[in-house]
Formats: structure tokens, C-alpha cells, sequence
């Protein structure tokens, strides 16, 4: 029996609300994507992919000093917001407050993540994350005051 989540978690309540609100008798993403893994295949292939990346590698790996352990409660993150079981402990826009981050950081960022999700999950699935990620960081510019940029904004 799933019971109702509080709104007092904001950040996650859009990613709850789609796990919790599952009709019964389907199973959660968790589930269909195959579980912790498969979240961890994913994320393996995607952070390898970030670290090699021109824009965002430098900054992960200037920041992230144990791998294994950021996989984990990356891992754990995931777990949470497709519905299974987590002991993610939260704290996660906080953390990408001092990182400098602009909308092509973003940008770059969705992009891998939806070719690793398009290239490791079905494609149901693949959209599921997808949507997630973006709804993710949508939020995530809007607390730590990304806006996005036009070419209008630049003079040539």
C-alpha cells in the first residue's frame, strides 16, 4: 500500500507524485527499467560519457573525488524518484549551488543523459527518465537562479 507523500518535499514532490500515483496494478519504473541494476549500468555509462565531456567533465572531476561512492548515492537518488527503495538523504540542489552552472551546462548534461537513456533503456522507459531529468532540472535552475540563453542575448 502506498501512502500519500507530504508537500514539504518540494523538490521531489513532481518525481513522487508520478512513482506514487502509479496505477496499481503496474509496476514502477524501478521495476520496468530492471531495478538498482540497471539504474547503476545507466549511470556507469553516463558518467563515463560526463567525465569525458568538454564542458561538464571538468567540473565532476574536479568536484567528485570518490567515484564509487558518488555512483552509490546517485544510484540511490534514481531509486527514489522511479519508486523503489532508497536511503537517498536528500540535499541534492545544495550541493550544485557553488559549481557556477549555466543553462549550456544543463543543456549538456540532458543531452548525454538522454543518449545513455535512449541507448540502455527501452524506449517507454528511456522517455520516463527523460522526463524526469528535465522536470529535474527545471527545478534545479530555477532554485540555484539558471536562466536560459538566447542567441539574441550575445552581440557578434
Amino acid at each position: 500500500m502506498r501512502l500519500p507523500l507530504p508537500r514539504s518535499l518540494n523538490f521531489f514532490y513532481f518525481a513522487h507524485v508520478v512513482a506514487y500515483l502509479e496505477p496499481m496494478n503496474e509496476s514502477s519504473l524501478y521495476e520496468r527499467i530492471g531495478g538498482r541494476e540497471n539504474i547503476a549500468k545507466l549511470l556507469h555509462h553516463f558518467y563515463s560519457d560526463i567525465r569525458q565531456h568538454k564542458l561538464v567533465g571538468p567540473i565532476f572531476n574536479e568536484k567528485i573525488k570518490d567515484w564509487p561512492t558518488h555512483l552509490e548515492t546517485i544510484g540511490s537518488f534514481w531509486a527514489r524518484l522511479t519508486g523503489g527503495p532508497s536511503n537517498y538523504a536528500g540535499g541534492m540542489p545544495m550541493k550544485h549551488m557553488p559549481l557556477g552552472l549555466n543553462a549550456g551546462h544543463f543543456q549538456a548534461w540532458l543531452q548525454l543523459w538522454e543518449f545513455n537513456c535512449r541507448t540502455y533503456l527501452k524506449s517507454a522507459e528511456a522517455q520516463e527518465m527523460i522526463k524526469l531529468a528535465h522536470e529535474i532540472g527545471r527545478r534545479l535552475k530555477s532554485i540555484i537562479g539558471v536562466t536560459e540563453f538566447k542567441l539574441s542575448d550575445f552581440k557578434f
